[in-house]
């Protein structure tokens, strides 16, 4: 089947889960801060652990009836980063869950780390024997030792295993910085990325916002220098970020604009965060709304590309 068909699902959809849990847990801290009720929150959790669902039962028929595309996933310099989506998304499917099943929302949690930990080992260890090449050094690579480790110092700051919280912030904030000047020069001086996969280029919103909503939930919420200085970093990437977005539009909107999910949707609760605390309210309810309103856009492309017959690859 798999030689005569291409499978009509990317792995790189998982990016809209991880962009609608994100948005859905931001809420939920806005509705325990007493900002928002708590309905949006938990609606929006329960539509993204469905689509995850989804999409996790999808690749595992990729797995069983395109063998040849899955294989060639886990070869692909920029296909196989996006493999780390699905321990990310299955850690934050977990969190979603705690309030309602809590022994098996950390299996899933546990389960996550665990399979994180395991890609980095396979991708990222495996890359320092020469095999990666500039061309395919493009922000997607953030997410197999950056945006998880964000991922899993938050899930266990919230379990209350903050030592170990502390261990993953910064495993994901020293990656981070080791990735970022190779990522910023690439973009800089080699090739355009192609327009139709652009929107990878708005993860670079995520590592300082999301880094921050991992922060919060390490230093017990607080508004100090440290989460200033990060939400700084996000709000400039923001800046540069809208600055190119006629760029971005040169290919249309496809899904690799979800790209900007996990960062808008984390900009959002770093804003909520500073609502919460009373400082900086322009700031941010700017952060609040932007974040929000830039992930509703997400999903009204999405329904669009849906509508005209162009969701899934052909």
């Amino acid at each position: 089947m798999g030689a005569c068909r291409t499978f009509p699902i990317p792995l790189s959809y998982f990016s809209t889960t991880i962009g609608l849990f994100a948005l859905g847990l931001s809420w939920r801290y806005g509705a325990a801060a007493g900002l928002m009720p708590a309905w949006p929150g938990e609606g929006l959790l329960a539509a993204a652990f469905a689509v995850w669902l989804v999409l996790v039962a999808a690749y595992v028929c990729k797995i069983l009836a395109y063998r040849d595309e899955f294989l060639s996933d886990l070869t692909d310099l920029v296909q196989c980063c996006f493999l780390s989506a699905i321990p990310i998304t299955t850690i934050l499917a977990g969190i979603a869950g705690l309030p309602y099943a809590a022994g098996a929302a950390r299996v899933l949690v546990y389960a996550g780390i665990a399979g994180q930990l395991a890609f980095a080992m396979y991708r990222a260890a495996g890359l320092w024997r020469g095999l990666h090449n500039l061309a395919a050094t493009t922000p997607v690579i953030y997410l197999p030792t950056v945006a998880t480790n964000f991922v899993s110092a938050t899930v266990l700051g919230v379990l209350g295993l903050y030592d170990y919280a502390v261990l993953f912030f910064g495993a994901g904030l020293m990656s981070w910085f080791s990735l970022e000047a190779a990522i910023l020069g690439r973009l800089r001086t080699e090739a355009a990325i192609a327009p139709q996969v652009r929107g990878i280029v708005g993860i670079q919103l995520a590592p300082a916002f999301v880094g921050c909503g991992a922060y919060f939930v390490v230093n017990g919420g607080a508004i100090d220098l440290f989460a200033l200085a990060l939400m700084g970093y996000g709000c400039l990437q923001f800046l540069l970020l809208l600055r190119l977005l006629g760029w971005f539009a040169e290919g249309g909107f496809s899904m690799s604009w979800w790209g900007f999910s996990f960062g808008l949707a984390a900009m959002c609760g770093c804003g909520l965060h500073l609502l919460a605390a009373g400082k900086m309210i322009w700031l941010g309810t700017a952060l609040a709304l932007s974040g929000s309103a830039g992930v509703a856009l997400l999903l009204a492309g999405t329904l669009y590309l849906v509508w005209q017959g162009r969701f899934l690859v052909r």
